[in-house]
C-alpha cells in the first residue's frame, strides 16, 4: 500500500540521518547477512525462478542471479577497509607547500532504491546492492512484476536477515514503481526498458534524485576476417542461448564479412545443436519469461519473413515448440534482413540471431555507429590491427573480445551504459563509488593564504594575486 512504503521509506530515511558514518563493521555485517541470505535461499529462489518463467534453467539461475550476487559481496567485503580510507589530494599552490591537507571521503549516501527486470528478477537487484550495502546504505528493493513468486520468495528471504529499516523488498506494478520513483530516495537504480526509464527520469526529476540506469539495447558482434568461425559460431550461440536471449548483454546481431555467412550459419547451427539436442523438455533451455513477451517476439519474426528475411529454424528433434500453456521457442537464424524489419529497430531479448555481411571492416563500424550507443560490442578476430580499429571507433558501454557476456561479469571494472544504453555504473570499486558522495576535507595550515581573498585589496595583495596570472 502506499502508505505502507512511504512509512518504509521514512523509517529508512530516520535511519540513515541519524547514523551517517555506518562504521566498517557495520557495512561488514550486513554483507556477510546478505551472503548468508544468498546462500541459505538459493534453492527456493531458483524454484521460484523457474515457476514464473514456466522453466529456467537452474544451472544459469544459480550462475546470474546467486552466485553472481555472492560474488559482489564478497568482492566487496574484502576490499571495503581499503575503499573507506580517506584519499589524500594535494592541496592548491600555495596552501599544500605552507602545510594544508586535502583528502576526499566517501560517505554514504543515505536510502537507495534499486528497481529490477524480469530477465534476472533476482540479480537484477541484488548485485547492485553489494555495491549499496558497502558503501553504507539502506535500501529498498523491487523486483519486477512479471515474476511475482521470486518477489515474495526474495521478500521472505530479505525478512528472515534484515530490520526493515535496513533492507525491505516492496511488491507490486507500475503505480508501486512510481510511487517509488516519486520519493526523495538519494540515488535510484533501475535496470529495464528506456521507456520506463523515462518515466522514472520524470518523476524523480522533482527532488532531483540521481538515477543508474542500465538499459541494454541492440549489442552488435563484429566477426573479423581473421577469425576461427568455430570459436566465433559457438561462443556467439551461448551467449544468444543463454536464458534463451533474454539477457541485457545478450548480442543482438552479427557482423561478418562477405563470403562468410554461409560457413557461419553451419558452425552456428551445429553449436546449437551440441549444447541443447532437444528443446521442449531440456531443463537447460528457459522459456520465454511471459507470454506478452513471446508474442512480441513471433510479431517480429512474422515482420521479418514478410519483407523478406530467410529464416533457419533450430530444432533439431523437430518438436513442436508452442502446445497450450508453453513459452519455449525454437532458436532462429535470420538473413537477408533490412533496416526495415522491426527486428533490426527493437532490441530482440530472445533466441534469434540476425545475420549481416559487409565488406570492408569500416563498413561494419559505420553500421554500428549509425546507431544509438550500445550496452554492449563483441569482437572476434585475431588481427590486432582490426581490434584496435573496431575498439578505436566505436562506444560502448563494455567489450569482450574473442567472447560475449565475460565483461559483465568483471568485479574489478564497471559495468554500465552509455548513451541510450543508459548511465552510471555499479560492481566493484566503482559501484561502491556510485553509491557513494566524495566529500572534500581541507585541513588549512596556520600560514593561512586565504587573507590575499579579504578586502582591503592592497597593491600587495594585487600583485601576488596577478602573479598567478602568469604562464
Amino acid at each position: 500500500m502506499p502508505a505502507d512504503i512511504s512509512a518504509l521509506f521514512e523509517a529508512q530515511h530516520e535511519a540513515s540521518r541519524a547514523d551517517q558514518f555506518v562504521a566498517l563493521a557495520t557495512r561488514r555485517d550486513r554483507i556477510d547477512r546478505a551472503i548468508a541470505m544468498m546462500q541459505q535461499h538459493c534453492e527456493r529462489l531458483c524454484e521460484a525462478m523457474s515457476e514464473d518463467f514456466g522453466n529456467r534453467s537452474k544451472a544459469q539461475s544459480i550462475a546470474i542471479d546467486i552466485a553472481a550476487t555472492i560474488e559482489s559481496l564478497k568482492f566487496a567485503r574484502r576490499k571495503l577497509a581499503y575503499w573507506m580510507r580517506p584519499e589524500r589530494r594535494s592541496a592548491a599552490f600555495p596552501m599544500g607547500l605552507l602545510g594544508a591537507g586535502l583528502e576526499v571521503h566517501h560517505r554514504p549516501l543515505g536510502v537507495v532504491c534499486i528497481i529490477g527486470a524480469w530477465n534476472f528478477p533476482v540479480g537484477t537487484v541484488t548485485v547492485p546492492l553489494a555495491g549499496a550495502l558497502a558503501a553504507g546504505n539502506r535500501a529498498i528493493l523491487k523486483p519486477s512484476e512479471m515474476t511475482p513468486k521470486t518477489s515474495e520468495a526474495l521478500r521472505q528471504a530479505v525478512a528472515e536477515f534484515f530490520a526493515a529499516d535496513e533492507l525491505a523488498v516492496v511488491e507490486g506494478g507500475a503505480e508501486t514503481g512510481r510511487l517509488l520513483s516519486s520519493l526523495a530516495f538519494d540515488r535510484i537504480v533501475f535496470t529495464g526498458g528506456s521507456a520506463t526509464a523515462r518515466h522514472i527520469m520524470r518523476s524523480a526529476a522533482e527532488h532531483l534524485v540521481p538515477l543508474t540506469l542500465e538499459l541494454g539495447g541492440k549489442s552488435p558482434v563484429i566477426v573479423g576476417r581473421g577469425a576461427s568461425l568455430d570459436h566465433a559460431a559457438r561462443q556467439i550461440m551461448f551467449g544468444k542461448l543463454f536464458n534463451a536471449g533474454q539477457v541485457c548483454v545478450g548480442p543482438d546481431y552479427a557482423l561478418v564479412p562477405q563470403g562468410h555467412a554461409a560457413a557461419l550459419e553451419q558452425r552456428l547451427v551445429a553449436a546449437a545443436e551440441r549444447m541443447l539436442p532437444t528443446l521442449l523438455e531440456n531443463p537447460d533451455y528457459s522459456s520465454i519469461a511471459t507470454r506478452a513477451h513471446q508474442a512480441r517476439l513471433h510479431e517480429m519474426l512474422d515482420d521479418a519473413r514478410r519483407k523478406g528475411a530467410r529464416e533457419v529454424v533450430i530444432n533439431p528433434a523437430r518438436e513442436a515448440l508452442d502446445p497450450a500453456g508453453g513459452r519455449k521457442i525454437a532458436p532462429r537464424l535470420l538473413f537477408d534482413v533490412t533496416d526495415a524489419m522491426s527486428i533490426m529497430q527493437q532490441e530482440i531479448f530472445g533466441p534469434i540471431l540476425p545475420v549481416l555481411s559487409y565488406e570492408r571492416i569500416e563498413q561494419a563500424i559505420a553500421y554500428v555507429n549509425a546507431r544509438p550507443r550500445p550496452l554492449s560490442l563483441y569482437y572476434f578476430g585475431q588481427d590486432r590491427e582490426e581490434e584496435k580499429l573496431v575498439l578505436s571507433r566505436t562506444v560502448s558501454g563494455g567489450v569482450t573480445v574473442n567472447d560475449v557476456l565475460m565483461h559483465a561479469a568483471q568485479e574489478d571494472a564497471p559495468f554500465g551504459g552509455v548513451g541510450a544504453s543508459g548511465f552510471g555504473c555499479y560492481r566493484g570499486h566503482d559501484g561502491f563509488r556510485e553509491f557513494s558522495t566524495p566529500q572534500t576535507v581541507l585541513r588549512q595550515s596556520r600560514l593561512n593564504v586565504s587573507g590575499l581573498l579579504r578586502p582591503p585589496y592592497t597593491p600587495a595583495k594585487l600583485w601576488a594575486l596577478r602573479s598567478q596570472l602568469r604562464g
